[in-house]
């Protein structure tokens, strides 16, 4: 198997730049977790205060769902909090239950990235496709169809395989089986909001985004960072893609820097709130010149649906 070539963070920075950059902090990962929870919970609060902004608290918690996949993600790195005791309790317990399963798989990622070795190189091995593809791709995940596939695929496929003759109702409760973590979990959750009173709540401003609004970004964000971008190549600059995102685009598309992915592959050491520090070094010695950049979201989706249409 070919390892991925790596960069030396010293062609790149002081030592005195690096260690700034990689000193672990012990509060600044868990107040982006505090803030993260504290945004979805405001968002919740409005809508429940005046309806009419439920599109946009969608958006928001959507995005922020991803905000909670995001920093999982750091914690998978160790990137949480200097103590591994307390980056793993916290990314398992307040960011996502797959911490374990996750880490080993992403680490996988980054070890054969562009590689045939790559898990994750089926996310962006299909592109460039053409308009009319993506634009399918984008209504199924805002239509919900995306999350059930995902969510559901696998009880719809036990029950499709159970054998002859077998009721469907005696291999229902098997097939939810799979699912019970996420089951449980949206239970829990369906039955406080409905002691507070606000049962609708939960549908509309968890579930509703989780289906909808996080599919959504989730591709947008796998098809910024590696989608056209080269295959088994030997320049670690050339490896992921940053993109540059406004305010609104880090509002409702990308939270928590996720946008600077070439310079985390670059610097696997680094924590997202670092990033935009790495770049702006980057940016000032002329090396982002030499990097995988576009100048926003709206420009990776103009490259991700540049093939021609085929032919009916």
């Amino acid at each position: 198997m070919a390892v991925a070539p790596r960069a030396n963070p010293l062609d790149h920075f002081t030592a005195a730049q690096w260690q700034a950059l990689t000193t672990r902090s012990r509060w600044r990962g868990l107040w982006l977790v505090a803030h993260c929870w504290a945004s979805i919970a405001l968002a919740m609060a409005a809508v429940a205060r005046w309806p009419w902004l439920w599109p946009l608290g969608v958006m928001l918690v959507g995005t922020r769902q991803l905000g909670l996949f995001i920093l999982m993600h750091d914690g998978a790195h160790a990137l949480l909090h200097p103590s591994r005791r307390v980056n793993d309790w916290v990314a398992t317990w307040l960011c996502g239950p797959g911490l374990a399963a996750y880490r080993p798989y992403h680490l996988k990622h980054h070890r054969y990235v562009q590689q045939q070795e790559d898990p994750d190189l089926v996310l962006s091995a299909p592109f460039p496709i053409s308009r009319r593809s993506l634009w399918r791709k984008l209504s199924r995940d805002l239509s919900g169809q995306t999350f059930f596939k995902q969510q559901f695929g696998s009880v719809r496929q036990r029950l499709q395989q159970r054998p002859a003759g077998q009721p469907a109702w005696r291999a229902i409760g098997p097939a939810l089986a799979t699912q019970r973590r996420w089951i449980i979990a949206h239970g829990l959750g369906l039955a406080a909001f409905t002691l507070a009173g606000h049962p609708l709540l939960w549908v509309a401003m968890w579930l509703v985004p989780q289906a909808c609004w996080l599919p959504l970004v989730s591709r947008l964000r796998n098809i910024a960072e590696h989608a056209l971008v080269a295959q088994n190549g030997d320049d670690p600059l050339k490896q992921a893609r940053t993109t540059h995102a406004g305010w609104l685009e880090r509002a409702l598309i990308a939270p928590y820097w996720v946008n600077y992915h070439s310079e985390h592959h670059l610097f696997t050491s680094l924590p997202c709130w670092q990033l935009p520090k790495a770049h702006a070094l980057l940016a000032a010695q002329g090396t982002t010149a030499r990097m995988e950049l576009q100048p926003g979201y709206i420009a990776v989706l103009r490259l991700a649906a540049s093939a021609a249409p085929q032919p009916a």
